[in-house]
């Protein structure tokens, strides 16, 4: 089972951009990754997947902003997020999943605010 460390969250303005990283301790190609956020009172949720075979999924809530991509060779999985409003003010998680296999990196705080 993989650890996950998240890197690049920050304080950013409104129509801003982060680019958030996520590194793994071992090789992640048989894992769908995702990135996940929550919200202080919310429930976590998912704004990107990206399949072991490349497949990505976003909700309507992020699409068109935010692109998830993975680099194997690296152990790595990124999300560009552009467009950044208010609203996407939240810990952001990686995770990484493989049949019964999950595993949670321990965040990053994205705080969009002017």
């Amino acid at each position: 089972q993989v650890q996950l460390v998240e890197s690049g969250g920050g304080l950013v303005q409104p129509g801003g951009s982060l680019r958030l990283s996520c590194a793994a301790s071992g090789s992640i190609t048989l894992y769908s990754m995702g990135w996940h956020r929550q919200a202080p009172g919310k429930q976590r949720e998912l704004v990107a997947l990206i399949t072991n075979g490349g497949n990505v999924d976003y909700p309507d809530s992020v699409k068109g902003r935010f692109t998830i991509s993975r680099d194997n060779a690296k152990n790595s999985v990124y999300l560009e997020m552009n467009s950044l409003k208010p609203e996407d003010t939240a810990v952001y998680y990686c995770n990484a999943r493989y049949l019964l296999r999950s595993s949670w990196g321990q965040g990053t705080q994205v705080t969009v605010s002017s």
